[in-house]
């Protein structure tokens, strides 16, 4: 993309606070730019819509799950009734990657299975490939979903659904909700990775087929403990069921439960600052490796580097990311006494 073609960020954030639709569409293309002009563009985007907001405002919500659980009837029933209550909603769906040679994009696209208005201007929808990483989260959500915090008033990613890998989604959503398959055979399982460890809510989807639904709330229910279980959250686990449309009202109560409890503990602003320096450190290792990230002092400088500079962290990341590449330049450039030998 030709550098007149690139929109000019503070004016695009304008735009985006004012939650217009085309200019969401625009960011979120932004984001998605690799070259080197659009991501010092996307830098300067992500700075101008920074602030109080991005560590307090909004709910980012995680939903999670196995294939076949039924979360995009789920989403769909859960942003029917936020817009009842004139809450405006963004959702990111991750889809599965299709293979390199056939392009790489979403396979499923999720735009087609959350059943909504497409007229409705107060819902905007974005399907995402996951690019194939096992975490079930591509690393492009992480500033997506902060741009969308900026003028929605919830934010739903629904991860891919490829299996016990999906953990990535806990480093990112203020709330994270996990949907469980009733009589699927895999609800013990799942009890026994690590993903289990992830939920805020447990959500048994699909509860009008009866005793199977039941059995299955039972076994989340009596799930061991996870190891940074907040005493004074109660991890409800929810039967609804989407296709009825029945619980879904009480699930969203209990997402507004949640962000209640992390506002009135003083946990959400120290939450989401914690998990933007994780995914910097995680961008930064994955593209220059621990040696890499030891050139800027390792993942303790790179945190006391974001926490003196909360409000502009995705400007810092790229500052960190030239640094790493300068560095790795230098040392790539033939030494004089190498000049003089050839």
């Amino acid at each position: 993309m030709a550098q007149a073609n690139l929109p000019e960020p503070e004016q695009l954030a304008l735009r985006i606070l004012r939650g217009e639709r085309a200019a969401v569409a625009g960011g979120l293309n932004l984001l998605d730019n690799k070259l080197p002009e659009a991501r010092n563009r996307s830098a300067r985007l992500l700075a101008a819509l920074s602030g109080e907001r991005a560590l307090n405002d909004g709910h980012l919500v995680g939903v999670t799950g196995p294939p076949g659980a039924g979360k995009s009837s789920l989403v769909s029933a859960m942003i029917r009734e936020w817009r009842l209550a004139g809450r405006t909603v963004g959702v990111l769906a991750v889809d599965p990657s299709s293979r390199p040679e056939l392009g790489g994009g979403a396979l499923l696209g999720d735009r087609i299975r959350i059943k909504n208005s497409s007229h409705d201007d107060g819902l905007f929808i974005r399907s995402l490939a996951n690019r194939n990483q096992l975490g079930g989260v591509a690393t492009e959500v992480w500033p997506m979903s902060w741009l969308m915090l900026a003028c929605f008033d919830i934010v739903v990613i629904e991860t891919v659904g490829v299996g016990q890998t999906e953990i990535d989604i806990a480093e990112i959503g203020d709330t994270v909700c996990y949907v469980a398959q009733p009589a699927s055979g895999d609800t013990i399982q799942y009890l026994k990775s690590g993903i289990i460890e992830i939920p805020d809510i447990f959500v048994v989807n699909k509860s009008d087929i009866g005793a199977a639904a039941r059995k299955t709330a039972s076994e989340l229910g009596r799930s061991a403990p996870r190891p940074d279980r907040r005493d004074d959250w109660d991890y409800p686990v929810c039967l609804v069921s989407a296709t009825m449309n029945t619980g879904i009202r009480q699930l969203n109560e209990h997402f507004d439960r949640h962000r209640k409890y992390l506002v009135g503990a003083d946990l959400l602003g120290t939450l989401r600052a914690r998990h933007q320096s994780g995914w910097v450190v995680r961008l930064l290792k994955e593209e220059f490796g621990t040696f890499g990230l030891e050139l800027i002092g390792g993942c303790a400088a790179v945190g006391e580097r974001l926490g003196e500079n909360q409000h502009r962290q995705f400007e810092e990341y790229e500052r960190m990311r030239k640094h790493i590449l300068s560095r790795f330049m230098s040392a790539s450039q033939p030494s004089s006494l190498t000049k003089g030998a050839s």
